[in-house]
């Protein structure tokens, strides 16, 4: 039997929610659907859910409740930035119309690209959350793993 370690290829459903007061809320499933092949430590997970992966063995299922430090972490008030709307508009999609609660996407100078939740799109000034959209917010990630290479 194999055990999931880094670097191993797993085929896997799995299951994302969120904890709160109402109990549940489905994030992203594959159960009920195609399973997902991944290799542990390529990013194709975040990074605090692969390690919740590694020694598992084929065939085993596991459940882990995750509180947001163990997750996506705390959110950082910082990363809710104002911008103005002139830069906004330079990374906007042109003829997109946005609106608050969009994804919007922006590039660095060094050409690395950062995605944000559009808060507020005012004339002169736009704000963006920065923060990982599941930052802050306790976890539910259940896994059945198939098979291991």
């Amino acid at each position: 039997m194999s055990i999931v370690s880094a670097g191993s290829h797993v085929t896997l459903h799995y299951r994302l929610a969120v904890m709160d007061a109402d109990g549940e809320r489905e994030v992203v499933s594959t159960l009920g659907g195609r399973p997902a092949t991944l290799q542990v430590g390529a990013g194709q997970l975040a990074q605090p859910l692969e390690q919740r992966l590694l020694g598992l063995a084929e065939g085993s299922e596991a459940r882990f409740d995750l509180p947001p430090d163990a997750a996506y972490g705390s959110r950082n008030p910082a990363l809710v930035q104002s911008l103005p709307r002139a830069l906004f508009d330079a990374n906007a999609e042109e003829g997109e119309q946005y609106a608050a609660g969009d994804i919007v996407q922006f590039r660095s100078p060094e050409g690395q690209q950062f995605s944000g939740v559009l808060k507020e799109h005012g004339v002169a000034q736009v704000v963006v959350d920065f923060n990982h959209p599941l930052a802050g917010l306790p976890l539910r990630f259940e896994v059945r793993v198939i098979g291991v290479l």
